[in-house]
Parts: C-alpha cells; sequence; structure tokens
C-alpha cells in the first residue's frame, strides 16, 4: 500500500497530537503511538474505503480494525488502535470535522486466538454455482446491465476464491493482469509488493464472459464512454472502476441468495481459499506465497482453522467423542 499522504492528513495528524498533549496531558509515548494509529487510519480510508474524513463511519473503522488484524496485529496492538480511534472520532466530532462521533461502539476483537470464519466446500459451490446468467434459463434478465452486473459479479466470485486476493487487490485490476497462458493474475499487494497468483479455469472462464459480454455494457454507461473505464479489469455500474464497497456489497447479496445464514465478506472467500488449500494438503510456503503473507506465522492461523473444523466433525460424528 502506498505511503503516500494527502496534504490534509497531516493537517489532521499534528492537530490531534496537540489535542493529546495539551488537552488531554498524554505522554509522546502515546502521543507518537496514537500519531501513528490515525496515520494508519487515514490511508485505510482513502486508498481502501475510498472515502474522505467527513463520511467516516463505523463500518469504515470495523474495517480498518479488521484489517490491521489481518496483518498479524497482537490483540494489545489491536486493542491501543480501537482506542486511538475512538479518541480521535471524539475530537473529530468535537472540532466540527465529521457530523457525529461515530466510534463510540468500535471494539477491539476479543482477546486471544481468533480463527476466522471460513466457508465449506459445500457452501462455496452454493456460493458460485449458477450464477452467471444462461441464455437458456427461463429467468435469465432481459436488461442488459442486468445481465453485465451478474457476470460482473460470478467473475469477481470466482476469483476471490479461487485466488485468495485481498478486495484491494481485485478493485486495483487491470485488464493488462491477467495471463490465460500461465494462469495466474498480476496484484500489487501490500508495501506496493507485486506478485503473481495462480488461479483456476473457472474463474478465467467468468473473466473470459465477462470481458466479451458484460464489460462492454457496463464500460459505455451513462454515456461516459471507454475512456472513463482505462484498463479496469471490473467495472461499477456506472462505468468506473470498481470499488471496494460495492464488492462487499455484491458478496453479502449473494451470499443471501445462496443461503448462507453467516456474515459473508470477500475476506472470507480468502480465508475460504487458504483453507481448502491447506486441507487439501498444500505446504505453507505456498500458500504464503498465495495470500502474500509476509510472515509465515500470520498463515499458520489456517493449520488451526482446518485442525478446528477436524475437532467439530469428530466432536459431530465419532460415538466416542
Amino acid at each position: 500500500m502506498s505511503t503516500d499522504r494527502e496534504p490534509g492528513d497531516d493537517a489532521v495528524v499534528d492537530a490531534f497530537a496537540e489535542h493529546l498533549r495539551l488537552e488531554r496531558g498524554r505522554s509522546e509515548h502515546t502521543v507518537r503511538a496514537y500519531r501513528r494509529e490515525v496515520r494508519s487510519l487515514l490511508t485505510h480510508l482513502r486508498e481502501v474505503e475510498r472515502i474522505d474524513l467527513v463520511e467516516l463511519d463505523l463500518a469504515a473503522l470495523r474495517s480498518w480494525l479488521a484489517e490491521r488484524a489481518g496483518t498479524g496485529a497482537s490483540p494489545s496492538t489491536l486493542a491501543r488502535s480501537a482506542a486511538a480511534a475512538r479518541t480521535l472520532t471524539t475530537w473529530l466530532a468535537a472540532t466540527g470535522r465529521i457530523p457525529h462521533d461515530v466510534g463510540g461502539r468500535l471494539r477491539a476483537p476479543k482477546r486471544g486466538r481468533h480463527l476466522p470464519t471460513v466457508l465449506s466446500g459445500d457452501q462455496a459451490a452454493e456460493l458460485l454455482d449458477g450464477l452467471a446468467p444462461a441464455d437458456d434459463q427461463p429467468d435469465a434478465p432481459d436488461d442488459p446491465v442486468r445481465r453485465a452486473v451478474l457476470l460482473r459479479d460470478a467473475a469477481v466470485l470466482e476469483l476471490l476464491y479461487s485466488s485468495g486476493v485481498r478486495v484491494a487487490e481485485l478493485v486495483a485490476l487491470d485488464r493488462s493482469g491477467i495471463d490465460r497462458e500461465q494462469h495466474t493474475v498480476r496484484v500489487l499487494g501490500k508495501g506496493d509488493k507485486e506478485r503473481v497468483v495462480p488461479v483456476g479455469i473457472p474463474a478465467l472462464e467468468a473473466i473470459d464472459r465477462w470481458e466479451q459480454e458484460g464489460r462492454p455494457v457496463l464500460r459505455d454507461q451513462a454515456g461516459r464512454g471507454p475512456s472513463r473505464a482505462g484498463d479496469a479489469l471490473f467495472l461499477g455500474v456506472r462505468g468506473g472502476r470498481l470499488g471496494d464497497r460495492a464488492v462487499r456489497t455484491l458478496v453479502d447479496r449473494h451470499a443471501a441468495r445462496a443461503g448462507l445464514t453467516r456474515h459473508i465478506t470477500p475476506h472470507t472467500l480468502r480465508h475460504s481459499a487458504a483453507t481448502h488449500l491447506v486441507e487439501g494438503g498444500a505446504d505453507l510456503r505456498s500458500v504464503q506465497d498465495l495470500l502474500g503473507h509476509s510472515s509465515l506465522a500470520t498463515t499458520q492461523i489456517y493449520t488451526h482453522v482446518s485442525a478446528e473444523r477436524l475437532r467439530r466433525t469428530i466432536d459431530q460424528a465419532h460415538p466416542r467423542a
């Protein structure tokens, strides 16, 4: 992720730091720690959520904490992050920078080992199968935009599950990043680190159908023409590059369609892909490379997930469990 900052970011961070020193009497150690947290949050809002500070809400704060947790942040670090965010939103509301304090209900994840939500193989199939419209289906949408959206959604979901890419990596993908001969995609991950990720044939087929039948329809929406779309692989309904929030919304919508009662996010598909690979015998180093983890310790959570799933299965099925 880029470390470049908008000019207004420094002013907000500096003013908040002065508030901590002069009005709250916080130590320099705390001020430095909170400055780092606020810079991280502001970067997340701009580069991941793609919203301005005035649009800050609880969902964006929780998304930031989830990202921090996904990088391997310790429970104590996450607790400090949440505390810094709550202090910040109180100050932002008091100084009129945001309409109201949105951080009061923000809580850090509970301490202790947290195992991510993972779909079973059957649940993943329920989510993915039959999503793309078929011409011979009686309920196939006649509206070309609705049809294009379904083709796009099918390609997005297939790619998320097949490759395990992060949602920010997915929406940043350009068409040139797809290598159909090698069955790979080239993504730019955290720290601006580029990696090449294998992709399955169903995902590539869904992408091909989207590009051929769906993308031209959305590209030309609202009379904006192809120049607004550029080389972006996935487009929104107005013809521009698809955003992170739109991906989260479509995942949630199709999870409900598939009858999945748990809250499913793009990161759930990433967790599921990694867990299913480990359960299928993939070595951790390969999974680490796939996910773009800087530390193998972060990848090792998926061995715990697999063991926990096996334990639950034994508890339910074994007569003397």
